[in-house]
């Protein structure tokens, strides 16, 4: 497991005074703000974060030490880190994504599928990437389509996804 987790990426600048605009990747998105200074991915810089309000969907923010538009411009696609340590504890049911990035994914057989390599939420729920030697899959993230997700064994238990045959009646039409 990672000792250091990824809460939130820096969006582009609010304003000139220095504000940023954070897309969020906690729960709630204000919660950035609530875990102490954040870091850079290198870990060299840090900031605290002051959150000032939210936008279409991302939070306004001001980061100490940084006071005016350009130095806010120089930060755009910063990813912001903190340490685990200081991340509530997940329920039983709850997983950070970066636990899940590496996973072996196997069928209900046990058949080896390939290997977790990205979680997505475009919107209509969470998928899991699956890269494997057949090429790669996504799969929807729920109870139906994972039902074991085992982080100690290393690995997620995918079912098949089924389809409808197609209508032979409806092919080539153009509706």
């Amino acid at each position: 497991m990672s000792e250091r987790v990824c809460v939130g990426a820096i969006a582009g600048v609010h304003g000139v005074r220095g504000a940023v605009r954070i897309k969020s990747f906690t729960d709630r998105p204000s919660d950035i703000g609530s875990y102490g200074p954040v870091e850079d991915e290198s870990g060299q810089r840090k900031f605290g974060v002051k959150i000032t309000g939210e936008v279409k969907g991302l939070v306004i923010a001001t980061l100490k030490g940084v006071a005016d538009r350009d130095a806010a411009e120089a930060l755009k696609g910063t990813r912001l880190y903190v340490s685990r340590a200081r991340l509530p504890a997940t329920a039983e049911d709850e997983f950070l994504y970066v636990d899940l990035v590496g996973l072996k994914a196997e069928d209900v057989d046990g058949k080896g599928l390939g290997t977790v390599t990205g979680v997505y939420d475009f919107g209509a729920g969470e998928v899991l990437e699956i890269a494997g030697d057949g090429g790669g899959l996504l799969v929807p993230f729920t109870k139906a389509a994972v039902p074991v997700v085992d982080i100690a064994g290393g690995r997620v238990v995918v079912v098949p996804l089924t389809y409808a045959p197609e209508d032979e009646g409806d092919r080539g039409r153009a509706d």
